[in-house]
């Protein structure tokens, strides 16, 4: 393991229960932001372009690492390295690139929280995950509270053609199925290794399709605010992307992929949150949601 593994990462999700909770509650707080970039990108560029620009970036940064740790990789872990790559990033991307051009976010949001239930599902059916009612209480409960959060919160409702919104169910199967992964068989792989290797192996094929089989080249010279929105998108990337998987990864290691999944019932509630700081109130169904959410959280570490 190298030193800024050890430093960034490892420290963060040893010792006292509290700092996993801590971790969860600040990776909520990034990818609850990553709704918002996706759109700021898709005001200018086509949703397939989003997607490849934000897997390129991310392959680009973690570059120096795969060049660095390519003689210390454990290569019979490739088949799953890409696995990972494709069902917690790659195909994710697409899906709700293309998902958010035709559902309100209240929607997304909805069924994005059906990531923890897929999770536990798969984990019981195809990872040995061991079934335990309080786990399967701890998810219906956070569901029931993200999904009554999503609810009070939507001032434009839960719109758009649910043929679209199958999408962003896809997108939360695939991650069960790549959290899953992890904790089963990367465990105990280094998380650096894991981000640059399964971003690696998807990204750099997507690099060169953005520039060989779109017109990407095109929009960037002609359109006036390009540059404006690949900002947003390379924030996307390298903020909500790079820096997040190689936490989230580490603390699924660390806990398991059903509390790590549980980051999807947290995103409404920093939303909320995020509301009151900026004036808007909160009511009691504000406060009962979440106090599902963190009972379910709280359940499903058990």
């Amino acid at each position: 393991m190298s030193s800024l593994d050890t430093v960034v990462v490892d420290q963060a999700t040893s010792g006292p229960r509290w700092r996993a909770y801590l971790i969860l509650g600040a990776l909520s707080l990034v990818w609850g932001t990553s709704f918002i970039l996706i759109k700021k990108g898709l005001s200018v560029y086509p949703p397939t372009q989003v997607a490849c620009l934000r897997m390129a970036i991310s392959a680009l940064a973690f570059t120096p690492v795969m060049i660095l740790h390519a003689r210390r990789l454990d290569w019979s872990k490739l088949p799953f390295l890409l696995f990972v790559g494709l069902t917690s990033s790659a195909i994710p991307a697409f899906l709700f690139a293309n998902a958010q051009l035709h559902i309100s976010s209240s929607m997304a949001g909805i069924l994005n929280s059906l990531t923890p239930l897929f999770t536990l599902v798969l984990g019981v059916l195809f990872f040995r995950t061991v079934f335990s009612w309080s786990k399967v209480s701890g998810v219906l409960l956070g569901l029931g509270g993200a999904s009554l959060l999503i609810i009070m919160g939507s001032s434009s409702g839960l719109e758009g053609d649910i043929g679209w919104g199958f999408l962003i169910v896809l997108a939360s199967l695939c991650y069960g199925a790549g959290t899953n992964t992890i904790g089963t068989y990367l465990r105990e792989m280094n998380s650096i290794q894991i981000s640059a290797f399964s971003f690696g192996l998807t990204g750099i094929p997507l690099f060169l399709y953005l520039f060989a089989g779109t017109n990407f080249t095109q929009i960037l010279q002609e359109q006036p605010r390009a540059w404006e929105a690949l900002g947003y998108i390379t924030i996307l990337a390298l903020v909500g992307t790079v820096t997040a998987s190689i936490i989230f990864f580490k603390l699924i290691q660390r806990t398991s992929a059903l509390f790590g999944s549980m980051v999807a019932y947290m995103m409404p509630m920093v939303a909320l949150l995020w509301g009151l700081l900026d004036g808007e109130p909160i009511g009691w169904p504000h406060m009962g949601g979440m106090a599902l959410i963190l009972c379910g959280v709280y359940l499903s570490r058990r």
